[in-house]
């Protein structure tokens, strides 16, 4: 039996429409949870959304919409998904930071497992990091690459951690640790790779949350 090319076309075309109609349908409730902090159907965003990423960040640049919000939205729905676990984790806890973060006159060794070691200059926010980590009893990991991750969780297995990176790296970071671990995202706020910045103060408040 041969199927005809025009038929095939149609059904090629509805399930276009339909994947079309999807992605905007999981844009707009992101947005929508994103803007007013009440999540919609956060688990149909982020399939739909991880699913259909760089189609996804097309239809953005169609509308003239800044495509980074497709990050923002993976980011912040996961949060509050995984904001109630968080605060529950008392055990082995985490926070990865970007090696980008150091002071370019940072003189830390990297341990081959770990990643950096700060030594406590307090020439950039990194320091102020590490004391409250240790207030509250996360451990702190400044990792050059998400290789460094993965031996981390390997070898250290923490149950929850709080990851900071640019909005990007932290799509992919948290989906890949989240089957692992409860994970929280904090965005740098100056990225790049070079001396970057993160809200310093958003970082201990969600340190602060576990103590709840």
């Amino acid at each position: 039996m041969t199927i005809p090319y025009d038929f095939l076309g149609k059904v090629f075309i509805i399930i276009s429409l339909l994947v079309i109609a999807g992605i905007l349908l999981a844009l707009v409730l992101g947005a929508y949870s994103y803007k007013k902090r009440k999540i919609l159907f956060p688990n149909f965003t982020l399939f739909v959304l991880y699913l259909f990423y760089g189609p996804a960040k097309i239809i953005c640049r169609v509308f003239f919409i800044n495509d980074a919000i497709v990050d923002e939205i993976l980011v912040e729905v996961r949060n509050a998904v995984m904001i109630d676990k968080f605060k529950k984790t008392k055990g082995n806890r985490a926070i990865f930071l970007p090696q980008c973060m150091r002071h370019p006159n940072c003189k830390a060794r990297c341990d081959p497992i770990k990643g950096y070691e700060c030594k406590m200059c307090g020439l950039c926010d990194i320091s102020r990091i590490h004391e409250a980590a240790k207030e509250h009893e996360f451990d702190v990991y400044i990792i050059p690459g998400g290789s460094f991750v993965k031996k981390i969780i390997k070898t250290q297995r923490p149950e929850s951690c709080i990851g900071v990176a640019c909005y990007p790296e932290l799509t992919e970071s948290m989906q890949g640790a989240s089957p692992f671990m409860v994970v929280q995202g904090v965005a740098l706020i100056q990225d790049g790779c070079f001396d970057t910045k993160v809200d310093v103060d958003e970082v201990i408040r969600k340190m602060e949350e576990c103590d709840v």
